[in-house]
């Protein structure tokens, strides 16, 4: 099983908080993160990266279900 993990650019402010929750899965790049590969193994520490994204920039999908951010 593997997650699909997304970045909207137009939403990212680049504040790095997914890089450095999750630096295997994101990276910085021209003030803007993005995901390492569009498919990842399970890891709480993604979803954990998509909730504390203060943009809401991230969303993680489990097939055709978005599964992060988390609701409140």
């Amino acid at each position: 099983m593997t997650w699909t993990v997304r970045v909207d650019a137009g939403l990212c402010m680049g504040s790095g908080i997914c890089a450095g929750t999750a630096p295997e899965v994101f990276v910085l790049e021209d003030d803007h993160a993005r995901p390492r590969a569009d498919r990842v193994a399970p890891e709480e520490r993604i979803l954990e990266a998509a909730d504390l994204c203060p943009a809401q920039a991230i969303t993680v999908h489990d097939g055709a279900t978005v599964i992060g951010p988390r609701p409140d």
